[in-house]
């Protein structure tokens, strides 16, 4: 597959066939076990959408190859104090199976690299797992580096605390 047939589409939270694409895809990331290999809840499956539509900072993005969605990803923009700007953190990004090493992620992360450049951001953050290789090598590829302040301090970790 060339990446000229994969087509991104920003996702209508509220078109039907958006909302079906995104659960579907959304839901294989969840099995995954680089998703953690949990389907999605049904309150979750249920209420998604509608979340992300009442959410002014979301934005989703699914690569379709003819009308089969292949890949998705979704983002919030936050914001930077040390740049006083917006940034557009990419919390989600997932190409099915059979579609990986095809290019479908890089044209993933250039419709959000445009979404940011037009919104205004002055960076891209993302979170992967350290056992996740390809992402990793992805994610190179396309300029992402570790977050670092003073190499002397080290990199930036992620931390997590469930309420």
């Amino acid at each position: 597959m060339s990446a000229d047939a994969v087509q991104v589409r920003r996702v209508d939270y509220r078109a039907p066939a958006d909302r079906a694409a995104l659960i579907a895809l959304l839901d294989a990331y969840a099995q995954d076990p680089m998703g953690g290999g949990t389907p999605l809840s049904a309150d979750v499956r249920a209420r998604l959408c509608d979340d992300l539509a009442a959410h002014p900072l979301a934005a989703s993005f699914i690569a379709w190859v003819g009308v089969q969605p292949v890949g998705l990803i979704n983002t919030f923009e936050g914001y930077s104090t040390f740049k006083a700007r917006p940034l557009l953190n990419v919390h989600d990004i997932a190409v099915l199976p059979a579609h990986r090493a095809q290019g479908v992620g890089q044209t993933l992360l250039f419709a959000c690299e445009a979404h940011a450049r037009e919104r205004g951001c002055c960076k891209l953050t993302l979170e992967v797992l350290s056992g996740n290789a390809r992402a990793l090598r992805s994610y190179e590829r396309f300029g992402f580096a570790p977050y670092v302040l003073d190499p002397g301090e080290g990199q930036a970790l992620l931390m997590q605390k469930w309420l």
